[in-house]
């Protein structure tokens, strides 16, 4: 395939590096027909500059040179059909506020009903016997056909492959492809080209102007292919260049090597013993830390799989060679429960452990800084105070962090900055198939736990239709009367207002309904931090019965009293996201449960949720997860730290991967800091990229 001929001209970075940042990282309210109105509606899909609206990708295609004949649709499946229009029915109000219009549309062999519903205007615009386009869903049987609200396009038209956008309220396709159209117009006045000459004629891609174009509104299937494998490329290149100069960074000599000193006593003295999983990564760790090079390690494991005896087992260890350990939870009640553990765990053999949060009063963080500078303490348990100047630590040999994706990467360096290039681990909770988590993590050597802690109690989980809600709210009532807690957690994909006011409605409609004698609690993830930490203590007091939440419940803290979570629509998350908010229950010594509600009952939804209900090992439902969804979906919510990808699917592109991360070691081994004319539009992504993980955490 020869891609070059259809790739147009190109402008070189070192002639116009400059210019994509003045130019592309413009507001979109100065762009022809938006306002600042309208922007803040672009706002809320992550679009504030032109830079983002060319990267806002379409998640999938119209493509009207497939359409079908109207006797051959599939039913009940969103298609493709052409005809015209042959009779127009009078207007029908079936009651106040609502019109029905209907026609018969024919491709002259098969008839069908066009159903429209208070849009008068548009039904009187379509002409008779002219050819148009319909696209969306044929219901009916073989005698008779109809289609409901259908898009409707005019089959004269010439672009016969329309894009479809994630929208929000306010915006529709039409506008958002015409603003995409004026974005585009911009770049090619300012076009420029971040890859090097050698490194498009060696993978043989197209240029920069040629795939933004053609991914936004390509001719066909082909050349939208083209146009992605060069995006695509584009991304897992800049995303490897950054993790590989993270990694090359923290390469540099440690201020805190470690003698090899034995731990047995910390064995002995736990009041439970350790998988053997367990006891390998904190192996994996005193090995590290033994190193010339700082320690920078991943404790990756499932939901309940005691990463934290893993971090004290690391503490104890930099504590017998006179180092201090800091380990820094995104929020304050998860730092009270990290200190809660490592106190029961470590203070037994002589280690001081303190917590230091924002919200302590002046006097009480001015005495535990004292005595964190003067070494009295020798593991520091807290939330960002950690990373404040004020915070001056006396021999920091080790930096732990909860739930890496709650941090960008800058708060790992700043915490890691108090000390001489200290060792550093990180525990996540979020089970990724390790081929994916080789590449996610790219900075980082990764430990495993895979076996779950004696005593843990699997969470049996059913699958079940609105019908039963009922049934599930006395279930819920049967673990409440018992002294029990519970969750139910509710969908709120695009963080919309009204994804909002639903939630809060729900919450309002149990708490005066069926839940009316219980102490019914709402959490979401637009509270402020403060009254999210109040809602989740009094939860953890049992001054709340039932918590009706969004996702932000999936990472909290431990109520061991909660035993049983309702997920509402749970066909619109992942299996890898069920799977996070299920580890909510289950955690004590009570027989937990977790039901599964949703109405939508596809093949495809019945058998991942068949997968969540028959195993609850986190890393084979993420490997399921990967096959069902891909990693578009998967990583969808967010949680991994990953930088967020807009198009590269890392399972999907394999063979474009190993080109990207070949690319990449070619590129730093001769230009290891990205410094040269060549390689400066590069360096410019690779921040970009990494920045707006920053922002986003």
């Amino acid at each position: 395939m020869e891609v070059k001929s259809a790739c147009g001209f190109f402008m070189h970075s070192e002639i116009v590096g400059e210019i994509m940042i003045k130019d592309l990282e413009k507001p979109v309210m100065y762009l022809k027909g938006m306002g600042e109105k309208r922007s803040e509606l672009y706002e809320k899909l992550g679009i504030k500059t032109v830079y983002d609206l060319l990267y806002h990708f379409p998640r999938y295609y119209i493509d009207f040179t497939s359409s079908v004949p109207i006797g051959e649709a599939p039913l009940n499946e969103n298609c493709v059909v052409k005809g015209r229009i042959v009779k127009k029915m009078p207007e029908a109000r079936i009651r106040k506020g609502l019109s029905v219009y209907k026609a018969v549309f024919t491709d002259d062999i098969t008839d069908l009903v066009l159903v429209m519903y208070n849009t008068g205007f548009l039904f009187k615009s379509l002409e008779t016997d002219k050819e148009y386009f319909l696209v969306g869903k044929l219901t009916g049987n073989l005698v008779r056909k109809e289609m409901n609200s259908p898009q409707i396009y005019p089959a004269d038209m010439t672009e016969l492959v329309q894009p479809v956008y994630r929208l929000t309220e306010g915006v529709t396709q039409p506008l958002l492809r015409q603003t995409v159209r004026n974005a585009l117009s911009v770049f090619n006045e300012y076009i420029y080209e971040p890859l090097p000459k050698w490194v498009m004629q060696e993978n043989n891609l197209c240029s920069l102007e040629y795939a933004l174009k053609n991914i936004h509104f390509p001719q066909d299937a082909h050349t939208c292919e083209i146009a992605k494998r060069r995006l695509v490329f584009e991304e897992l290149l800049t995303l490897q260049l950054g993790m590989l100069m993270m990694k090359s960074r923290s390469r540099i000599s440690c201020g805190c090597r470690m003698k090899n000193l034995e731990i047995d006593e910390y064995y002995d003295a736990l009041p439970f013993t350790l998988t053997d999983g367990q006891r390998s990564a904190i192996e994996d760790c005193i090995r590290d830390m033994q190193q010339n090079c700082p320690m920078n390690r991943l404790i990756q494991g499932d939901v309940g799989s005691g990463k934290t005896a893993v971090a004290a087992g690391a503490a104890y260890f930099a504590f017998k060679n006179g180092c201090q350990t800091a380990l820094m939870a995104p929020t304050e009640i998860l730092a009270a429960q990290h200190f809660e553990t490592l106190k029961e765990f470590l203070e037994p053999m002589g280690v001081k452990v303190i917590l230091l949060t924002g919200s302590m009063t002046p006097k009480a963080k001015k005495l535990v800084k004292e005595g964190v500078e003067s070494g009295e303490y020798s593991v520091v348990v807290g939330t960002h105070a950690l990373v404040q100047k004020s915070t001056v630590f006396h021999k920091l040999g080790l930096v732990i962090t909860d739930e890496q994706h709650r941090f960008g990467v800058e708060q790992r360096a700043l915490l890691a900055e108090k000390g001489d290039n200290p060792h550093k681990l990180v525990m996540s909770a979020t089970p990724i198939p390790r081929t994916l988590a080789l590449m996610i993590y790219g900075d980082l050597d990764i430990s495993v736990l895979k076996e779950l802690p004696k005593g843990r109690q699997p969470v049996e989980t059913y699958a079940v239709t609105g019908k039963l809600r009922e049934r599930a709210y006395n279930y819920i009532k049967q673990h409440l009367d018992e002294g029990r807690q519970g969750y139910i957690v509710c969908p709120m994909i695009e963080e919309s207002d009204s994804d909002l006011q639903n939630v809060k409605s729900y919450a309002k409609k149990l708490s005066e309904g069926a839940f009316k004698d219980y102490s019914v609690g709402l959490l979401h993830g637009k509270m402020p931090s403060v009254k999210k930490e109040q809602v989740m203590t009094d939860f953890k007091e049992h001054k709340i019965d039932l918590l009706v939440s969004t996702t932000v419940v999936e990472v909290g803290v431990d109520v061991p009293n909660a035993t049983i979570m309702v997920i509402e629509n749970s066909d619109r998350f992942g299996l890898s996201q069920l799977h996070q908010l299920r580890g909510r229950v289950g955690r004590g010594q009570y027989k937990s449960s977790c039901i599964l509600i949703t109405d939508n009952v596809t093949d495809e939804v019945r058998e991942r949720l068949r997968v969540l209900s028959k195993t609850s090992d986190g890393f084979k439902i993420s490997e399921e997860d990967l096959k069902l969804r891909g990693p578009g979906d998967f990583f969808g919510s967010r949680q991994h730290g990953l930088p967020d990808l807009k198009i590269a699917d890392m399972s999907h592109d394999p063979d474009v991967l190993k080109a990207a991360q070949e690319t990449a070691r070619k590129i730093l081994a001769a230009d290891p800091k990205l410094e040269s004319r060549e390689n400066s539009c590069l360096k410019e992504q690779v921040e970009k990229l990494f920045e707006r993980n920053l922002s986003d955490n």
